[in-house]
């Protein structure tokens, strides 16, 4: 039985604006077929197993022919698949999907076209454009740049699209700026009309460069302004000078690799996207249940004596999560530690213990082990037991310290942290271009992790592919792995928070250049 075939418009580049249909499809794939104008961070949404067809250009190669990505939209199907064809901004905009759409047709395969957000409204949008306005243009027309003169002269009538519509939209015709300029005057556009464009727009490389039809050509040469752009022709574009809001965003213009595990990556990724940044999920941490059967016994024995505790200290969100997981398999509850004091190290692991009822003693100024010795040192006497659920990377200094102190000291090992099973292309790809701008480190392990997944991908030097990257550490612990790591810490959060990730990165990109050129 033949499979089904979705359409997808994937937005203007900015993840979040793709819509929730589309999303839905992505999700259910079996297959989705991409270029580069869609985000890789949609690919994200693929279920566990979903082929990955990149279809646009390779070093090694060029662009995939229209007819051929057409027949491998036919083939996945009648293999039984769902397949996605994924499309930069709108399908039915320049984006030839009668031609992918007709073929599925002729072969009997069942199809949908899922609409997107077209660049030529969105990408003038991101940069303070709208392509409308009450007293300056109630109309406007979407038009393609980037065929030959000759062609667009058969195509365009420039003698009725010049004054057809108060705002003019060009897609993809950056090489041919100067000559749409010329057909724009010679049909009787004002050589001071307003022209904008706008390259990626909503990504991390969004640039905009403005001027006239007469003095265009000139600043786009001088500035080598590159494709892909959108071009806005008309009044419109003046409201740029008050209205270009995502510019003015803390983190725009900075693509961010977020190197936590995928189960903890949300809260920073929407903190980056709320303030204009672009995240990049690279997860390269997984956190499982122990897998010796000796740590599984130790955990069951525990679990069976928890009423000895005098105190139990939790150092991180997965050491409260994985803790209370055995604490339900092996069918006991927290009336077990009806004794204990119960501490968490920073306030993200006193919510965890809130979220399950819990109402710790949370050093919410201190956000490592060592905080724990300060703030109840005092009430620490010789005799007393300590369980500490960790991960079975967790550093040794607080177990050594209060084993010292004469305390008798529960190490266990709740959860393992191991390398995920990754290989993203793309991610080689934006690093060797310079294109991840930064990369946060959450804890040791995100250091090593990262560079030996790196090396597992394919390339032999990890630490000199970072070196444009700026290394932002959430604490001194990390900060100095990275540095011995050979990497440049350009960023070190004053907290060991998210927060306070995120403001230092805020801080660090004050002083780096921002790319608007008017």
């Amino acid at each position: 039985m033949a499979g089904k075939v979705y359409l997808v418009g994937a937005g203007p580049g900015d993840a979040r604006l793709i819509t929730i249909k589309g999303r839905d499809c992505l999700e259910k794939a079996d297959a989705v077929v991409y270029d580069r104008l869609a985000s890789p961070r949609l690919l994200r949404w693929l279920k566990p197993g979903a082929q990955k067809i990149y279809v646009g250009k390779l070093p090694d190669r060029h662009t995939m022919k229209q007819e051929e990505i057409n027949r491998l939209l036919v083939d996945l199907a009648l293999e039984g698949k769902t397949v996605v064809r994924l499309k930069g901004g709108d399908p039915t905009i320049f984006g030839r999907v009668g031609e992918e759409a007709e073929l599925l047709y002729q072969n009997g395969i069942s199809f949908e076209i899922v609409p997107g957000i077209t660049s030529s409204i969105s990408v003038p949008a991101y940069a303070g454009i709208p392509v409308t306005h009450r007293d300056l243009a109630s109309s406007l027309s979407i038009i393609t740049g980037h065929e030959s003169p000759d062609k667009l002269d058969r195509m365009i009538q420039w003698d009725k699209v010049t004054h057809a519509t108060g705002t003019l939209i060009f897609m993809m015709g950056v090489a041919k700026i100067g000559y749409i300029s010329r057909q724009l005057i010679d049909h009787g556009r004002s050589p001071e009309t307003p022209v904008a464009l706008i390259r990626w727009g909503t990504r991390a490389e969004q640039d905009t460069i403005t001027g006239t039809l007469q003095d265009i050509e000139s600043k786009v040469t001088a500035a080598g302004f590159q494709p892909p752009a959108v071009i806005v022709v008309g009044e419109v574009v003046l409201q740029r000078k008050h209205l270009k809001w995502s510019e003015q965003l803390p983190l725009f213009g900075k693509r961010i690799l977020v190197t936590r595990s995928r189960s903890q990556e949300s809260a920073l990724v929407k903190q980056i996207e709320e303030l204009g940044g672009e995240p990049y999920e690279f997860p390269v941490i997984e956190t499982v249940m122990p897998s010796s059967d000796a740590r599984l016994a130790e955990i069951r024995q525990t679990m069976e004596r928890l009423e000895r505790y005098d105190w139990v200290f939790f150092t991180s969100v997965n050491g409260v999560d994985f803790f209370f997981r055995h604490l339900n398999t092996f069918g006991h509850d927290i009336r077990s530690l009806a004794k204990a004091r119960i501490a968490a190290v920073g306030p993200a692991t006193g919510a965890a213990l809130r979220e399950r009822g819990i109402s710790a003693e949370i050093l919410e100024s201190h956000f490592q082990a060592e905080g724990l010795i300060e703030a109840f040192g005092s009430e620490l006497t010789q005799g007393q037991s300590v369980l500490l659920p960790r991960g079975d990377l967790a550093r040794d200094w607080l177990p050594g310290q209060l084993s010292t102190m004469g305390l008798h000291v529960t190490d266990l090992v709740t959860y393992e942290t191991i390398l995920p099973v990754e290989q993203d292309d793309e991610l080689l790809r934006l690093l060797n271009e310079g294109g991840i701008h930064a990369v946060t480190f959450t804890s040791s392990s995100t250091v090593t992790n990262l560079l030996a997944l790196i090396q597992r991908m394919g390339d032999r030097d990890p630490v000199q592919l970072l070196q444009h990257a700026a290394a932002a550490c959430i604490g001194p612990v990390t900060a100095e792995t990275a540095r011995q790591a050979g990497l440049q810490v350009s960023v070190l959060a004053k907290e060991a928070t998210m927060y306070s990730l995120v403001e230092a990165l805020c801080e660090w990109n004050k002083d780096e250049p921002r790319r608007f050129r008017d």
